[in-house]
């Protein structure tokens, strides 16, 4: 008998699902959560043996609970049920360690299918979602690229000055230098000062 935790934050849904799973010999669902918060809380409480993990959800989302989930218990398989396929969804779930990644108009025959497939330790992907990867995979990678401004600003993060002390030496504003922050981060993929700094470096982006 394969266990199944449900994880979505509209009730109905979780109902659907329910009745879809329980009515297919071999498959028990042994619990619900609404927010990732407490899909984590059930999946320790619960050691289900396959996770229906909603994406989109209040507080930690989807992939936020599934890294944790995984962190505690890795032999847990978490399939992402979504109605979101953007490349950066998908690259997200794939990253924080989910087994699979299904649309919500998924058929109750490929659904059950894929709980059965990730139990064995398969990889389960929507079709839609296994050529965006591919895709992705072929795409040659491109450098991010910054503003002569923007180098500029990061260079003077690389030596420790303040958005204040870099606004001064650049004769702009500190909410300008923020600005501009913002956008290198975004650029390339990070959070914090030091990450892009040394990604920059990375990619040769900083003289």
């Amino acid at each position: 008998m394969i266990t199944v935790l449900l994880v979505d934050d509209h009730p109905v849904v979780r109902t659907g699902l329910r009745g879809m799973l329980e009515a297919q010999e071999g498959i028990e669902v042994v619990g619900e959560a609404g927010s990732g918060a407490e899909a984590v809380a059930a999946a320790a409480a619960l050691a289900p043996d396959v996770v229906l993990m909603d994406l989109r959800m209040p507080g930690a989302d989807g992939v936020v609970a599934t890294g944790r989930i995984l962190a505690a218990d890795p032999t847990v398989k978490i399939v992402v049920l979504t109605t979101f396929e953007t490349d950066a969804d998908i690259l997200r779930a794939v990253e924080a360690g989910a087994a699979g990644y299904l649309l919500k108009d998924a058929t109750p025959a490929q659904l059950t299918g894929a709980v059965f497939a990730a139990a064995r330790g398969e990889t389960v992907l929507a079709p839609s979602v296994a050529a965006r990867l591919v895709d992705r995979v072929r795409r040659p990678a491109t450098a991010p690229s910054l503003s002569a401004r923007e180098v500029e600003v990061l260079r003077g993060v690389g030596r420790g000055l303040t958005n204040a002390d870099i606004g001064r030496e650049l004769f702009i504003t500190e909410a300008t230098v923020k600005t501009h922050l913002l956008r290198i981060f975004n650029k390339l993929g990070v959070s914090d000062r030091t990450a892009a700094v040394t990604t920059a470096m990375a990619h040769h982006l900083l003289p």
